[in-house]
């Protein structure tokens, strides 16, 4: 099925990568041959995203809760990240700007530095911009922010009663973007797991019954038209 490019562009998109572990059990094959193969599908998924002309892309790649899988499933997803980040996604000759979502202190260094490169380079390109949330959490991230104002309050820098949502809003790490117009869930599952909390106030939700190893452009398609047939009210009528 053929969407029109009309019908994406300028579109808010978060995707909450979710099945790769099943994909590769019903396969049986281990669950690091599920992330690959879903590392796979974001690279395509990503470069389709610009092709369509979305104005930004949330992806969900490891939560903060994600470390209390097997370390060598951790250590296997880590290692698949900056491959992918080296060799995945032709960044140089796009016009597409790279963010990352979520505390990169305690990951390793040399993939720290990477993704600070990846940052610095592509932050004078103005088309699409692909975010990449790893050791991310929506609560990490809101406390976060309230920290950074309560902070700033105590130093006088503010006052607590000029705290506004716009002020919480800019010291999220999606300050300056556009919220998610939708947020995607393949495999099936109907919750955000923690993923963009504070953005998704009035995000559309839209699941599909689909693991993330054998999402296709076609599925993003089916996707986009569902929202488009979406009636968002905001909490009017």
């Amino acid at each position: 099925m053929a969407h029109p490019k009309e019908f994406a562009e300028g579109l808010s998109i978060g995707i909450i990568m979710d099945g790769n572990g099943r994909w590769a059990k019903n396969r049986g094959l281990p669950r690091t041959a599920g992330h690959k193969r879903g590392a796979e599908v974001f690279s395509d998924i990503a470069d389709y995203c610009d092709e369509l002309g979305v104005s930004s892309v949330y992806f969900y790649a490891f939560s903060t809760e994600n470390w209390k899988r097997p370390l060598e499933e951790v250590n296997a997803i880590m290692r698949l990240f900056g491959e992918y980040l080296l060799k995945g996604f032709d960044y140089k000759n796009r016009n597409i700007r790279i963010k990352f979502m979520g505390d990169r202190t305690v990951l390793d260094e040399k993939l720290q530095q990477l993704m600070n490169k990846l940052e610095a380079d592509s932050s004078v390109k103005t088309g699409m911009t692909l975010n990449i949330a790893i050791n991310y959490g929506g609560r990490p991230e809101i406390v976060r922010a309230a920290q950074q104002l309560a902070t700033k309050a105590a130093a006088g820098e503010i006052k607590p009663e000029e705290i506004t949502e716009q002020l919480l809003s800019d010291a999220m790490y999606t300050a300056g973007q556009k919220d998610p117009d939708f947020i995607l869930r393949p495999s099936g599952e109907k919750r955000l797991s923690n993923f963009m909390l504070w953005q998704a106030a009035y995000s559309e939700l839209v699941e599909m019954d689909v693991l993330w190893p054998d999402f296709t452009r076609s599925d993003l398609d089916a996707a986009i038209e569902e929202f488009n047939h979406r009636s968002r009210r905001f909490g009017g009528l």
